[in-house]
């Protein structure tokens, strides 16, 4: 199958119109004219999931991140965004990256997430300037309200959190939540506008949670524990194609939790 038959497969789902203007979602590295019989489908592209793409002789990874955000002035192996785009072209490996276009289309990295919360009728947070049904975060509630903890227990278990950190609420029963995947702390005054009682994202600082204490329960979770589903939407995309289609088990979070032992 041709690359650019894959890519018109995503991007009729997550178009690139749809991405930030900050963002850098499409081509990577590659030719769009290339056949292509295996897929790796990752949330970064590191050396070790390139190391894993040669190995099991993948000539395409997919990815949510993308690899490149800014330009490159050399390639000559000084940074491991150049040394992966010096491996992908000697081994012919095209990169491609759907990021914030995946993030806010309904169906998307939000909805996906959301879902799996358990967050039902839900709406966008920050709606788009467009006339599409586009935007960043999801705001919705649960089936019934939730003591916060029982919450807190209830999105580290089902995501596989491997931290949780978090403010006290403005009340303990909890019912209406809105999250954005990544890095959504700027919008956190207006999931508190819209009345939501918790907020779930990644990458908070410390001022942000001590102005969120009492006034909305925030949720920081790993970032890439909120997008890893990613690799879902894309390998659900690309279940209908003459495509092989392989998850990587060398993507994980960089972040690691210092844990005592316990004798």
């Amino acid at each position: 199958m041709l690359l650019r038959e894959i890519i018109n497969s995503i991007e009729s789902v997550a178009p690139r119109s749809a991405q930030e203007e900050w963002d850098n979602s499409g081509m990577q590295v590659g030719d769009t004219g290339r056949d292509i019989q295996s897929v790796l489908l990752t949330t970064d592209v590191t050396t070790d999931v390139v190391s894993e793409a040669i190995e099991l002789g993948c000539q395409l990874i997919i990815s949510h991140h993308p690899l490149l955000f800014h330009g490159l002035k050399q390639v000559c192996g000084q940074t491991p965004q150049a040394r992966i785009v010096e491996t992908a072209i000697k081994h012919d490996i095209a990169i491609y990256s759907a990021h914030t276009n995946l993030d806010s289309v309904v169906g998307g990295i939000n909805t996906r997430l959301a879902e799996k919360i358990g967050v039902m009728e839900q709406r966008i947070l920050i709606p788009s300037d467009t006339s599409e049904p586009r935007g960043l975060g999801v705001l919705g509630i649960l089936r019934g309200p939730m003591r916060y903890t029982e919450f807190i227990e209830h999105v580290r278990d089902i995501l596989g959190c491997t931290y949780v950190r978090y403010t006290q609420p403005k009340k303990e029963q909890i019912q209406t939540i809105a999250l954005c995947g990544g890095s959504g702390a700027e919008f956190i005054e207006e999931a508190i506008a819209q009345g939501a009682d918790v907020y779930i994202t990644a990458d908070c600082k410390y001022h942000e949670f001590q102005d969120a204490d009492g006034r909305i329960g925030l949720i920081d979770i790993d970032h890439w524990i909120s997008e890893r589903h990613a690799r879902e939407i894309f390998a659900d995309i690309l279940k209908p194609l003459d495509v092989n289609v392989l998850i990587s088990k060398k993507d994980k979070t960089p972040i690691q939790v210092w844990q005592e032992q316990k004798n």
